[in-house]
């Protein structure tokens, strides 16, 4: 069997080292002359040992991919003058935080993962729009919502007994939200 630190790293690979080298230096963790001499080690790297053999005494610079397999308990999506879009399987945390200024979120939950029971949405829009597209069985209360020249359009009802519940609050100014349930399409063959 072949030790994973064996195989061999991609172009990509080694770009994205270089990266968190760049992230550690920003950090403090290492000096300029460090980041050079680990950069050209990286750069020449063939296999995973040596491409992670820069990194092992930086902490918080290890790529651990279960860990980003797991949604996290929190979630900020920021959109300035952007469109931020989460549809198909995607991992729902506990708690999302939009931050949209003069731009477009679109939130689809009917094919993500939902392990938590209450997602709580906190809101902070500027001049953008936001819409939340519900699974069936899903309930909303948006009640926390507040508007300043804004419109919220909650196409599914006030409810608390769905499973998830979605609990929507937080500040729009000069923005739009719209909370709704689709239907999914099916082919017919």
């Amino acid at each position: 069997m072949t030790d994973p630190r064996d195989f061999r790293v991609s172009d990509a690979e080694r770009e994205h080292v270089v990266g968190l080298l760049q992230k550690a230096i920003g950090r403090g963790l290492i000096t300029l002359d460090e980041f050079t001499e680990r950069t050209d080690t990286a750069l020449a790297a063939r296999t995973r040992g040596e491409l992670n053999a820069v990194l092992l005494d930086l902490p918080g610079m290890v790529h651990n991919e279960q860990v980003l397999a797991m949604p996290a308990d929190r979630q900020e999506l920021k959109a300035t003058m952007s469109t931020v879009n989460r549809k198909g399987n995607w991992a729902v945390p506990r708690q999302l935080v939009v931050r949209n200024r003069m731009g477009s979120t679109d939130l689809d939950f009917r094919e993500a993962s939902i392990p938590h029971a209450v997602v709580d949405i906190e809101l902070d829009v500027t001049a953008g729009s936001v819409k939340l597209v519900l699974p069936e069985g899903a309930t909303v209360d948006a009640d926390g919502v507040e508007l300043a020249a804004s419109n919220l359009k909650d196409k599914v009802g006030t409810g608390v007994n769905g499973r998830p519940h979605f609990v929507v609050h937080g500040h729009v100014r000069a923005g739009n939200v719209e909370i709704k349930k689709k239907a999914r399409w099916f082919r017919h063959a």
